[in-house]
Order: C-alpha cells, then sequence, then structure tokens
C-alpha cells in the first residue's frame, strides 16, 4: 500500500519540507517488467546518510542502503566488517530522509549466512529499526533456500549475483565473472535460482556483457546492472563514485560530476577568507542591536 509522507511546515536543516509525493512499493518495481522487458530502465544509487538521501530521491526509483559504506563511510579495507548496527542507523537515516523511492539495505557479512531462521532475525530486526522495504543479500543457488524462507514470511529480498563483494576471498579479488564457460553457467543458474525462491530483483555485479544481457532475458524479475550491461532492467552506482568523490574508481563507473573537486575549491576559498580575517563579515556576524 502506498504511502503519502507529509511533515511539518517549521522545519531544520535536516528535515526540509519535500513535495508530497507517494513512496513506491516492491510490487511497483517488479511491474516494470512486463513480459521480460522493461520499458523505461528502474535508476537505483547507493544513500547512507539523510542529505544524501534527500537529494537523491526524487531522481532514484530505489535507494540501496549499501555494505559499501564500509568503504565509503567509515574507510574499511572491503564490506566484511561492516555490521548490523551500522547498517540498521544508516538505514533509518535513509529512510527518514527519502519520500519516493523504495529503499532497500545490505544484510552485512555474517548476519545471514548460517541459516534460513539466522537470516530471518538478522532481516526482521532491519526492517524494524529502519522502515526500509526490502533487504538484500548476496548469494546465488546456495541462498535460494533462505530467499524463499524469508519471501514467504513477509520480507521481500533482493537478491545479488555474479561478482559477490561478501565472497572476495573466495573469489580471490574483484575481477569481472563469467569469462569461462563454468562460471557462464553458474551464474545464469543462480540467476534462475534466486528468481524461482522468490527475489523480487537482483543486483547483477561485475559480469562480461553478454552475460548481463542474457540474465535479463532468462529470468521474470527486474536485473540491476552494475558492471554488467545496458540492456539490464535498470543501473545501480555508488553515488560518492558517480559524482566523483574518490580519485580511483571502478572501470565500470562513469563520473557524471566533480564533487571532490568543487568542495576542495569551496574549502580553500574558506581557508583563505579565514587566514585573512575577511570571514567572518558583516553578514556573518551580529550588531548590538539587529
Amino acid at each position: 500500500m502506498s504511502t503519502t509522507f507529509t511533515i511539518d511546515t517549521a522545519t531544520s536543516r535536516a528535515n526540509p519540507t519535500p513535495a508530497p509525493m507517494k513512496r513506491l512499493t516492491v510490487p511497483a518495481i517488479q511491474r516494470r517488467k512486463f513480459e521480460g522487458r522493461t520499458e523505461q530502465p528502474l535508476v537505483m544509487l547507493t544513500a547512507y546518510t539523510v542529505r544524501m538521501a534527500q537529494l537523491l530521491d526524487p531522481h532514484c526509483d530505489m535507494l540501496l542502503v549499501g555494505d559499501s559504506l564500509g568503504q565509503v563511510v567509515y574507510g574499511l579495507p572491503s564490506t566484511l566488517a561492516v555490521t548490523l548496527d551500522m547498517m540498521c542507523a544508516h538505514g533509518a537515516a535513509v529512510v527518514r530522509g527519502s519520500y519516493h523511492s523504495v529503499v532497500i539495505v545490505d544484510m552485512p557479512f555474517g548476519s545471514y549466512e548460517s541459516s534460513p531462521e539466522a537470516a530471518f532475525a538478522s532481516a526482521s530486526r532491519v526492517m524494524a529499526e529502519t522502515g526500509c522495504a526490502a533487504i538484500k543479500l548476496e548469494g546465488g543457488q546456495a541462498m535460494a533456500p533462505t530467499i524463499r524462507f524469508l519471501s514467504e514470511r513477509g520480507i521481500p529480498v533482493m537478491a545479488h549475483i555474479g561478482l559477490t563483494p561478501q565472497a572476495v576471498n573466495v573469489l580471490g579479488g574483484y575481477g569481472a565473472r563469467g569469462r569461462s564457460q563454468q562460471e557462464h553457467e553458474k551464474i545464469m543458474a543462480d540467476a534462475k535460482a534466486v528468481a524461482d525462491a522468490g527475489a523480487f530483483a537482483m543486483v547483477l555485479e561485475g559480469v562480461v556483457e553478454p552475460i548481463g544481457a542474457a540474465v535479463t532475458q532468462s529470468v521474470d524479475v527486474p536485473v540491476i546492472g552494475i558492471g554488467a550491461s545496458a540492456q539490464c532492467d535498470g543501473q545501480v552506482l555508488v553515488a560518492e563514485d558517480m559524482l566523483g568523490l574518490f580519485e580511483r574508481t571502478p572501470r565500470f563507473v562513469k563520473r557524471f560530476g566533480d564533487i571532490a573537486g568543487r568542495i576542495s575549491a569551496a574549502v580553500e576559498t574558506y581557508a583563505s577568507d579565514v587566514r585573512s580575517r575577511a570571514f567572518p563579515g558583516p553578514e556573518q556576524t551580529y550588531a548590538p542591536k539587529d
């Protein structure tokens, strides 16, 4: 059921008044793929904070609170050290900052793999504490029973196949998957398994382009590509990558801005004004009788 959100117009910096709009739903996302085709590709970006959620939300169909926050926000070497506490805190922030997009929260490494029951305990906590609409977990055929268990108990699941960063130690790195026939067949089997298990959509990451197109054509649920194919039903990127906040980005990232450069220039000007005592000026200070 869609909900229309409005907030008090007496608002703070953290909660500017949005234009009232109906939040998208998981079924609405599923319906975007009809008879094997998505006419208008789905737009998804990562978000970890209230302010980024506010800025991205009007333009996106889905916001992913990715465990990539381990690297982007906390400077960790991989996603493996991310905790449920982190995901719940950032997930709640993104839900508070959005009014339109479906918010999906990643399940961190170690929170769901041991059993479907363990996955349900973790996922139900995430949904209760954040208010998100769905969770995402990595894994193909091996995780299909867990996806089915969660879906049958009211927890919408987005699957994640192909290059799965939480399995980096098994995969031996972050290289593209699917170059061998064996890998090709496994990815295709993973896609079918998670779709059949009830995943409402799947992320397909870091695969050779023909596999991206083939997976999209082979399943009835939306396939969201990241380093996959323009033929996917939608695309996702880490927002900070596509905005140009980092010097180094994966090959599959296109920079749509140079936010790092603009921040650096603004801070350079600020520092110069402070050191020359040009800031604060009369406009930023208080007279005895304003």
